[in-house]
């Protein structure tokens, strides 16, 4: 078996669909059908269940796939570290991003990393903090920006810390507390809030500010997406608490929109985050765009 041949049946396993598989890695779909029966017949194993309509991994077939993935992730790794040695960035850097981020303006970040290394395919994943965390100790992602409570950094991974914020009462314009100086937690917590799912990072925040006060709160609306939370509180559907250098530039373009100060109100970090085994190339140049030398 070959390379190749592993690159196929990650391609059909992922994307359920031998057409779909065969444009993804550019060949005429008889070409890799008949590379993947070929290496079926070699394994002696089925690999997919197929009928007309659906493709389905095996038993095998799932075995087979962890182990193709982690030689092809190796063998993509032997490539960029032989490059690196000759002074050129090559390779994947998957990277983590949650949508409250605000220390590091990421488009801005990535495009001048592609003016450095445009040999190195970026792919960007947004999610939860804990998610990304994981996926990087799984080596699923190489680097992320997250954002956690104070009192709860990141676990398994390497971290620098980007800044540190606090949350910002968001209350629709026409609200009784939108010309407020100060607000304390007591005094909102007879509010509809409206806020991000329960059981992330980004919710335990504000639940445990609420809990460290001994109030408890009404959280009608679930979201994430910040426009979606945004576009509630200015319709008077609720209020919210949103770290105040993420929400501060939306709602200067916002007029639905006011913020106010909250004197015992949630904390959080920005981190960024990386695996401590071995960072690739392609992360190491990432940060040292990022100015973050010695690190990795």
């Amino acid at each position: 078996m070959d390379l190749q041949q592993m690159r196929y049946v990650v391609a059909v396993a992922e994307t359920r669909n031998f057409t779909r598989a065969a444009e993804r890695c550019s060949v005429v779909q008889s070409s890799l059908s008949h590379r993947i029966a070929g290496l079926e017949r070699e394994l002696g194993v089925r690999l997919f269940a197929r009928s007309s309509r659906r493709v389905e991994l095996t038993g095998a077939g799932a075995a087979f796939l962890a182990g193709a993935r982690e030689c092809l992730a190796a063998a993509d790794r032997a490539a960029a570290d032989a490059a690196a040695a000759a002074g050129v960035v090559r390779g994947r850097l998957a990277v983590g991003v949650i949508v409250t981020t605000a220390a590091v303006d990421v488009p801005e970040l990535l495009q001048r990393y592609r003016a450095r290394h445009p040999d190195v395919r970026v792919v960007l994943r947004s999610g939860r903090s804990d998610e990304l965390a994981a996926a990087i100790r799984e080596g699923d992602l190489d680097i992320a920006f997250l954002g956690l409570p104070q009192d709860q950094p990141p676990s398994g991974v390497e971290t620098l810390v980007l800044d540190h914020d606090e949350h910002v009462l968001v209350v629709p314009a026409g609200h009784r507390l939108a010309g407020a100086a100060r607000v304390t937690l007591r005094q909102i917590a007879g509010e509809t809030f409206v806020d991000f799912a329960g059981g992330t990072p980004a919710r335990a925040q504000s639940d445990q500010a609420f809990a460290a006060a001994g109030l408890t709160r009404d959280v009608a609306y679930e979201a994430a997406i910040i426009e979606l939370m945004t576009g509630l509180i200015s319709r008077g559907l609720g209020v919210g608490l949103l770290p105040s250098a993420f929400v501060r530039p939306l709602a200067s373009h916002s007029p639905g929109l006011a913020l106010v100060p909250v004197v015992d109100g949630p904390r959080r970090i920005e981190y960024l985050a990386w695996s401590r085994f071995n960072p690739s190339p392609a992360t190491r140049a990432l940060l040292d765009v990022l100015g973050v030398r010695g690190r990795a």
